[in-house]
């Protein structure tokens, strides 16, 4: 006994110091390299230390060697990497644990409703389900209606590996549903069951929409080191890869479109964010648009939305290179105008001096050959980076501390009204915007239904059904740097072609609930009669398109038993709005990310009871 102990008890030491030997190194690491980004900052893109403590060290390893974190994941060592996610979460690195998927949960015979893939009418498509980003599906291809919506209950619930946060817009297609996992993962699975057809390894983490060419079988998607990819939709073999930037933190955020042999991929860039380091060089990256050949992946065009390269301004008040024109990102997926053979983004702030004419702007591209056919810039002087806020550690990189940082990070829609098509663009300062697609984005109306601000206004996304348009708000804020449960949040409909406000619906209190914001980020969605917005709370809710009421709720911040056996938790909803398809709808749970306070990493599909 005493000789097992004097045994034991030196070891037990010998690892206690390595452990606390791990968390110095750790401390000092996190203040050199992620201190900058990762605070506690209504501004900050990036979780802060009290999200990061939900987390496992291995989720942390997850996202620093292949999820959002690659970049700087790269620059360290793997024992500095495991410091870093011992000392942000707080726990011990277990190295024998692995989050992988059992093979049972692969579809068979006996788990595929579906194995042979039958066409059907009834799918969602890329980001807004149809060319014109409206998020609307029509009452012909769901059942998910005002008069059966209380009977819409969950059906199965899938896990992401390794994933801190879900929050790719999913496509049905098939019977097949197809998702992509901050950690790189892409995923085919049966509608009906939640099985694997097949799963896929991307170079980086997957946030963008996918979009499928059923015809040809081909399901495309872009990852966060700006690669796209064509995989075969029925068995996920890879046909080609290809790389549309060469800027080393460009990324595609926003979901592809196709159209006529096209592949159209909004470029966007964690650089907005680096430039709050000071010893960082900003900033040189620059938004574009791109169009690749669907069979090959061979460029057909490439449209710069600032008009000169970016060049050296000499060195920064750090004694740092600086450079600029930068920025004008473009954060969200295209609207296609078939009618008018053009292509309408919206693009985000610039980064530097001097300020690009096109940030902050609605423009229409050519769709054959990318020219620049008009813009309209709404927001002039917007030079906002991550050195920016008031909060911020050190200003060295901002050209303007006044900058507002009024991003167009929804995509456009195109709606018919009574008097014409409009371009709806909804912006983060709060205002909707209705532009005249035949007087080169004339503007016809706005509306200011937010306060407004770097987290919006509106966030991620509006809907529009046949005669009104649903815009969720974030209108987050903070008290000592805390997302306020008290303030935000609320969804208002407004008429499509006078912008008058039909109704507005405050949303429900937090009350006693922990990790909870108001604050409605997330795209909606629209079936015929309901719109479906997801919370920073956690909850699923849908409302009467006609009145406003809630109607229906789902709490998805809790722990699932999924069909891959997965560990998996939801959390706040975030970034993408659901898809609904004949009698189901899914979603994803879990948002760490730019004001989601409670991280997690499932899938959830709903189905309407009988």
């Amino acid at each position: 006994m005493n000789f097992r102990f004097s045994l034991t008890l030196p070891l037990f030491f010998l690892a206690l110091f390595y452990h606390v030997a791990y968390a110095q190194e750790g401390s000092k690491l996190f203040n050199t390299f992620c201190a900058t980004c990762h605070v506690d900052d209504p501004q900050s893109r990036a979780p802060n230390l009290s999200i990061l403590k939900q987390l496992n060290p291995e989720q942390v390893l997850s996202a620093l060697e292949k999820g959002s974190m690659i970049k700087v994941g790269a620059e360290r060592s793997r024992k500095e990497r495991i410091a870093l996610a011992e000392f942000v979460t707080g726990k011990s690195y277990d190295p024998s644990h692995k989050d992988l998927i059992s093979p049972l949960a692969y579809c068979n015979k006996n788990n595929a409703a579906n194995s042979h893939v039958t066409p059907t009418s009834m799918n969602w498509n890329s980001w807004g389900v149809n060319n014109e980003n409206t998020r609307f599906q029509h009452k012909k291809n769901t059942s998910i209606q005002l008069n059966s919506v209380q009977t819409l209950k969950l059906k199965w619930s899938f896990g992401f590996p390794g994933a801190a946060s879900a929050s790719t817009q999913a496509i049905v297609n098939n019977h097949r549903v197809y998702v992509g996992s901050w950690e790189g993962d892409v995923f085919s699975l049966d509608a009906a069951t939640g099985c694997i057809h097949w799963r896929v390894e991307a170079e980086a983490g997957v946030r963008a929409g996918l979009v499928i060419d059923d015809k040809a079988s081909t399901v495309f998607f872009g990852d966060l080191a700006a690669n796209v990819y064509a995989v075969d939709a029925n068995n996920g073999k890879v046909i080609w890869k290809s790389k549309v930037d060469s800027h080393p933190l460009a990324r595609i955020s926003g979901g592809l479109k196709l159209h006529d042999g096209l592949i159209y991929i909004p470029i966007s860039s964690r650089e907005e964010s680096m430039a709050g380091d000071p010893r960082y060089p900003c900033c040189r990256f620059q938004g574009s648009v791109v169009a690749l050949q669907q069979n090959n992946g061979t460029q057909a065009w490439k449209t710069m939305l600032i008009d000169e390269p970016a060049q050296s301004k000499g060195l920064s008040a750090a004694g740092i290179a600086s450079y600029g024109p930068a920025g004008v990102a473009v954060w969200n997926s295209p609207a296609l105008d078939i009618k008018r053979h053009a292509l309408y983004i919206g693009t985000g702030n610039s980064y530097t001096s001097p300020n690009a004419r096109l940030s902050d702007s609605i423009v229409a591209l050519d769709l054959k050959n990318g020219a620049l056919l008009w813009s309209q810039q709404f927001t002039p002087n917007d030079m906002w980076n991550g050195s920016c806020p008031e909060t911020a550690q050190n200003h060295t990189n901002c050209a303007n501390l006044d900058a507002p940082d009024f991003d167009f990070s929804a995509p456009p829609m195109i709606v018919q009204t009574a008097v014409g098509d409009r371009i709806i663009a909804s912006q983060k300062s709060g205002v909707i915007y209705s532009l005249d697609p035949n007087k080169k984005g004339a503007l016809v109306w706005q509306k200011k239904v937010g306060v407004g601000g770097t987290s919006g206004g509106i966030m991620f996304g509006s809907a529009a059904d046949d005669h009104a348009i649903y815009a969720a708000l974030s209108d987050a804020t903070r008290v000592k740097n805390k997302l306020d449960p008290n303030t935000g949040g609320g969804l208002v409909a407004l008429d499509q072609s006078t912008g008058r406000e039909l109704w507005r619906t405050a949303h429900p209190p937090c009350g006693e609930r922990k990790l909870c914001s108001q604050a409605q980020t997330a795209a909606v969605s629209v079936s015929d009669d309901l719109v479906f917005s997801g919370s920073i709370d956690g909850h699923l809710r849908a409302y009467s398109t006609r009145t406003g009421e809630i109607v229906w709720s789902y709490d998805t911040a809790q722990t699932f038993n999924t069909v891959n056996g997965v560990k998996a938790k939801g959390g706040s909803i975030s970034d993408a709005g659901v898809a609904i398809v004949g009698s189901m709808l899914f979603t994803n749970s879990g948002y760490s990310h730019h004001s989601g306070i409670n991280p997690g990493n499932v899938f959830l599909a709903f189905e309407i009871q009988p």
